[in-house]
């Protein structure tokens, strides 16, 4: 096989370009579905209930197959494993154009996407941690970036192109673009090539099975911890990305779905865009002197955030509830700056992509129910108040959140703590 050209010094920043871009179409591509959501109900004549049973099996999908994920990001190349999915739920992308009813979005919005999905975050949030050691934080600060960027695009975007064109033309673009973008990276994406080659002999290491690695996560406890605040987050961000547009609608008739779509996406992804880059780099000096920086900030971020999304379930008006989003996004983003390099501190780097993959595995089973709630209660509450009650109610879970990573930063973490590595 022919050696590979060696890598640059910059190189890690041009992945971490590549991996960014391809983040935005991972969340671009999911954010769509709520944006035109009443587009769809509308055409395919289905009910909130139905509408939410979409968003739930797609988080559902996602958890079932994280376990699968994460072992082919310990074990294959994480490249190919990273172009591979790309294009794979680009293509789910493009095809749910073509739906005709709600067997055929759940199985390619909710199976076929989120199939494909399931297996970038582990692979490419250990390959990050692969290049960068002391920026590990703003590294994957600037990566989550992407994930806000890619939601308010789609909020305003994916909204403009529906109104114009048809909610079908969304998901033929976003798609589109995404496939074009997995050509590239089977020519720009590398691994890198001076990774020392595994010992041999007496001094190699066993490789761990499956069920070792599975049962990382649960063996220490500070990454148990970290996963409960995980928890918190995700139920909440699910429910959101499915509901908060026609929240917005419904509660203050904008009768535009471009509207609806840009306001909830981006004045919520602006506040978290500002809060995980300050949150990135303060994380990044201040874990240098102070190694529980991290868990602190993540504690006081669900703290200050569960009365912003009460403030949003309950404003009584549009100016109100945009700010609330915005604040509840800011302190959203101060969490998730930290979501994957608190649990690196503890979790050893052979481990990194399975134990992404079962912390995001029991947050999105538990989380793929909060999509189907709230279409639940929308149907439930005939006054329009269902997902006002429901958004409401999801404010606690941040509040538990917050007293898991709590308790890990006083008692668990001390003991846990490996070295930079």
């Amino acid at each position: 096989m022919k050696p590979q050209k060696p890598l640059g010094p910059h190189y890690k920043w041009e992945l971490l370009a590549l991996l960014c871009l391809a983040f935005f179409f991972h969340q671009g591509d999911r954010a769509i579905f709520g944006v035109v959501l009443e587009q769809i109900r509308a055409d395919l004549l289905l009910t909130n209930e139905q509408i939410g049973l979409v968003g739930s099996v797609l988080f559902f999908t996602l958890a079932v197959m994280m376990p699968f994920a994460g072992y082919a990001g310990d074990h294959f190349r994480k490249t190919r494993v990273i172009t591979f999915c790309l294009i794979g739920w680009s293509a789910a992308t493009l095809f749910t154009g073509f739906a005709g009813g709600v067997v055929a979005l759940v199985a390619l919005r909710s199976v076929a996407t989120a199939g494909g999905e399931s297996f970038y975050a582990p692979a490419a949030y250990s390959l990050i941690a692969k290049f960068h050691l002391s920026t590990r934080s703003i590294a994957m600060s600037v990566h989550q970036a992407a994930l806000y960027i890619g939601v308010i695009t789609s909020g305003f975007l994916g909204g403009w192109i529906a109104d114009c064109w048809g909610w079908r033309s969304a998901f033929y673009v976003f798609g589109g673009c995404g496939i074009i973008l997995g050509l590239v990276f089977m020519l720009r994406l590398r691994d890198t090539p001076d990774t020392p080659p595994p010992a041999t002999g007496a001094h190699a290491a066993p490789e761990p099975t499956l069920l070792q690695s599975f049962l990382m996560l649960f063996r220490v406890r500070t990454a148990a911890l970290l996963t409960c605040g995980f928890v918190a987050i995700v139920c909440v961000n699910n429910a959101y990305v499915v509901w908060a547009p026609a929240f917005l609608n419904e509660k203050f008739a904008l009768g535009s779905l471009a509207l609806a779509g840009g306001y909830a996406m981006s004045f919520h992804h602006i506040g978290a865009l500002a809060g995980v880059l300050a949150g990135g780099a303060f994380s990044d000096w201040r874990a240098k002197v102070r190694p529980t920086a991290r868990l602190e900030l993540q504690a006081v971020a669900m703290l200050l955030g569960a009365p912003a999304i009460l403030w949003m379930a309950l404003a009584p008006g549009l100016v109100a509830a945009c700010v609330a989003m915005g604040l509840f996004g800011v302190f959203r983003g101060l969490y998730e700056c930290n979501t994957h390099a608190s649990l690196f501190d503890v979790i050893p780097p052979r481990f990194r992509a399975t134990a992404v993959s079962v912390m995001t595995m029991i947050a999105f089973l538990i989380g793929s129910l909060t999509p189907w709630a709230l279409g639940r209660m929308n149907d439930l509450y005939k006054d329009g108040s269902g997902l006002s009650r429901g958004f409401a109610a999801l404010a606690a879970l941040y509040v538990i959140g917050a007293l898991a990573v709590g308790f890990a930063r006083l008692r668990t973490f001390r003991r846990d703590a490996l070295t930079l590595q």
